[in-house]
């Protein structure tokens, strides 16, 4: 708090002036007055917002009022302002928030502008505010005060309009579709549908542990069991892992589902709702991420696993029986990963040598058996046997999807879990993408039509589509280490 603000603060109060209103009949924002100046020059406005750069010359003084629409000069001088509120005026900080009345005019240099007839104090700052270039550059004190950020930063308030612009083209989608927008429970008391450690918490009336969901998918299968064919969610899911620029321990999903259709139509629905964004944000189906060209025009690339890494690596993927195997594949080629099951050395044959190059968008199609215990055989014979019908779906290099026909059966999915939990008890920790579910297995036995789903990042759209680097700078209120805690 600054002494002098909270100084003048115990002077308004002595003066009898409020110092925090409770409301402000407001007729105009800043950019109706300066967009539609010549409709309203002469007339008389209310304005609300916070003052910045006040500027005072005896009688006459000027500010700029920022709301949430920009930026408008207003004036106060002692021949048009009554006494009072130009005494104000004149007592008032950099950060206050006023509401003011006055006639639109301009100024002799030419500065559309409000000249006041009366001022009212709103909210009295008791803190300096930063300045754009001297006050908030420090990029972890822009993420723990993202206020401040907000406030300094004007650009930065410009990427969360473009997010919900986003998240509201994805729901106008999706319901012009006929999808139904749902709720699902993210505390469980089993978590399951993505390979990943939970949160854990406890019910104290219950006296039962709880977790945080991993995923909304086995909740919202249920719905598909129960007769719902077209359902999504946009919400929170938590996954208690690292920090980096990918990845955010708490993140925005969304998941849509929908029956009788197969991980093709899901991908043709995926590359619709791409350009409806692209549109909706960049007003074109082509844009710019990280200063290379990126398009959102459909068909996508389509490319299949183990093709893409047998092309560039020359590793057979579908020819490995083993573990041991894959890690004798691995050694081979010098990968520095940890080596448990095919998966990790799958994983890391793919992120080093294929994913960097797949910059526009891309479906990476069919995965091997034990990398799916959630999607569907493929279809055919032979070599195709081994695989699962999934997709994954990368943008500028970034993993923003994961897509399959969903397995309906439901004694191949009691099969899945049972070999699951086999590789739990030998150490590997992230054969988790299904825990033993029992009432899960009970809603397939009833039943589950043909069904094909994908989960999306939206928080990484965000990232795509505002051309920023990192997960942070487009969540508002990133996940950040403790200030307190050891270097």
């Amino acid at each position: 708090m600054d002494s002098e603000r909270k100084k003048k603060l115990d002077e308004l109060k002595r003066d009898g002036i409020e110092p925090y209103a409770y409301s402000f009949k407001r007729t105009h924002y800043a950019d109706e007055i300066t967009t539609n100046y010549d409709k309203l020059e002469g007339k008389r406005v209310r304005v609300a917002g916070r003052l910045t750069q006040i500027r005072s010359f005896g009688k006459l003084a000027f500010a700029h009022l920022q709301d949430d629409s920009g930026k408008i000069q207003v004036v106060a001088r002692t021949d048009k302002t009554d006494a009072k509120s130009f005494a104000l005026f004149m007592s008032l900080d950099a950060g206050d928030f006023i509401g003011g009345e006055g006639i639109v005019t301009k100024t002799k240099k030419g500065e559309k502008s409000v000249e006041l007839s009366s001022v009212q104090l709103l909210a009295k700052s008791l803190r300096v505010p930063p300045e754009k270039f001297h006050g908030l550059q420090e990029t972890e004190l822009r993420y723990r005060k993202r206020y401040l950020d907000l406030l300094a930063n004007p650009e930065v308030r410009e990427i969360f309009r473009a997010r919900a612009k986003i998240v509201s083209e994805i729901r106008r989608f999706l319901d012009e579709r006929g999808f139904v927008e749902v709720e699902t429970p993210i505390l469980q008391p089993i978590y399951g549908g993505a390979a990943a450690k939970p949160f854990t918490t406890t019910h104290n009336f219950f006296k039962k542990k709880l977790f945080l969901r991993v995923a909304d998918e086995l909740y919202l299968k249920r719905l598909i069991v129960g007769g719902f064919e077209r359902v999504y969610e946009i919400g929170k899911d938590f996954r208690n892992e690292g920090v980096d620029s990918m990845h955010n321990p708490e993140f925005t999903q969304l998941e849509f589902y929908q029956a009788y259709a197969d991980y093709e139509e899901i991908a043709g629905e995926t590359e619709e709702l791409l350009a409806a964004i692209a549109k909706r944000v960049w007003n074109s189906l082509d844009g710019k991420y990280g200063g290379k060209p990126l398009s959102f025009k459909p068909p996508f690339k389509r490319v299949h696993l183990a093709k893409a890494i047998k092309e560039k690596t020359g590793v057979d993927i579908l020819a490995w029986r083993s573990d041991a195997e894959a890690a004798a594949a691995a050694k081979k080629l010098g990968l520095s990963v940890e080596i448990k099951t095919r998966q990790h050395v799958v994983d890391a044959l793919f992120a080093e040598h294929v994913q960097p190059a797949l910059w526009q968008p891309t479906f990476v199609f069919d995965y091997p058996d034990y990398m799916c215990p959630l999607a569907k055989k493929k279809r055919g014979s032979g070599e195709e046997s081994g695989l699962r019908e999934r997709f994954e779906l990368f943008i500028a290099g970034k993993e923003c999807g994961n897509c399959y026909s969903e397995l309906n059966d439901p004694l191949d999915q009691r099969a899945k879990l049972e070999e699951q939990a086999k590789e739990r008890a030998r150490g590997d920790g992230e054969a988790s993408f299904l825990m033993h579910d029992e009432d899960f297995l009970e809603a397939l036995e009833h039943g589950m039509p043909p069904l094909g789903g994908i989960g999306i990042g939206v928080d990484r759209l965000a990232m795509i589509f505002t051309d920023q680097s990192s997960i942070k700078e487009v969540i508002l209120f990133p996940s950040m280490k403790p200030i307190d805690a050891d270097a």
